[in-house]
């Protein structure tokens, strides 16, 4: 489960770090997969925030444009 506080940005450098420790094999096997899990949360918060944050821009913006439009 994801914690409250966390943020996309806090999510994004948490999984940059995953991923730079198994590319650079920092990562023992003994932990690989909890690592592959995490990133595998973090992907998923992420594509859910970003896909969030685009319905509240498209909302924003069709907002915008009922009002320069008068309808």
């Amino acid at each position: 489960m994801m914690e409250e506080n966390l943020t996309y940005e806090k999510a994004y450098t948490e999984l940059a770090e995953i991923t730079r420790e198994i590319e650079n094999e920092a990562v023992s096997v003994d932990v690989l997969t909890e690592k592959v899990k995490r990133a595998s949360e973090l992907i998923s918060f992420c594509q859910a925030r970003l896909r969030s944050t685009e319905q509240e821009v498209n909302k924003i913006i069709a907002n915008m444009e009922k009002g320069a439009t008068g309808k």
